[in-house]
């Protein structure tokens, strides 16, 4: 049974994560660390208000003994110049993975990018450059095993919503479509993306990067 972390869990992504690890057996305890609560209950379930990710020392101790991180969090580029997107998509990731590499370098480290990451760095889409950025530092970094999921089109499951108001208005717009959409294999959902994760804890994948038919071939194992 496994111990795991989740980052981000009051987004689409990671919500489907974590509901899909409060109900599999394999998972004995889920740590969730946010800015606020994410206002679930459950005996698996425990909880890290931090307000400010920098000071995520200030906690290491409580972050001993665990299994893997699945880091769902993420920002819209939308609005941001390239130092504040670079300062939460590779300075944040980068904070966790060192303090969890430093406490637990036999765990396993998943990172949700996006279809389109750029993983030589050097192209013109800056969100896609900063991403391939933070894919290769967690890659590299050393533990036991590390994959980074690049989800393209995502149909939130179990009730979950965006928490991006025009996301919400094009899953209304397409949710009759949703049932015709699943059984694309180059769509996912959340609940696969989190079955996805739990099942790279037992069953080691060639590939790193892994898109939507790489995570729906892994959920179903």
């Amino acid at each position: 049974m496994k111990k795991v972390i989740i980052i981000g869990a009051s987004g689409m992504v990671g919500k489907g994560v974590l509901l899909e690890c409060l109900d599999d057996p394999l998972v004995k305890e889920t740590l969730v660390i946010g800015r606020s609560p994410i206002g679930l209950n459950g005996l698996k379930l425990k909880e890290i208000v931090l307000k400010d990710f920098t000071g995520l020392k200030s906690v290491q101790n409580q972050l001993i003994g665990y299994d893997a991180c699945f880091y769902c969090m993420g920002v819209s580029v939308l609005g941001l110049n390239e130092k504040s997107y670079t300062h939460i998509t590779y300075g944040i990731t980068k904070i966790f993975a060192d303090v969890l590499y430093e406490l637990n370098p036999n765990m396993v480290f998943n990172y949700v990018s996006g279809a389109g990451t750029d993983s030589s760095e050097r192209g013109k889409s800056m969100w896609a450059r900063v991403k391939g950025k933070t894919e290769n530092y967690i890659l590299n970094k050393g533990f036991k095993d590390a994959y980074c999921f690049r989800p393209g089109m995502i149909i939130p499951e179990r009730g979950i919503k965006s928490r991006t108001g025009w996301y919400n208005a094009i899953y209304v717009l397409m949710k009759p479509f949703f049932p015709l959409f699943k059984k694309a294999k180059n769509v996912t959902t959340t609940s696969r993306i989190g079955r996805a994760m739990i099942n790279s804890l037992e069953t080691e994948q060639r590939l790193k990067h892994l898109e939507n038919l790489d995570i729906n071939t892994l959920a179903s194992k």
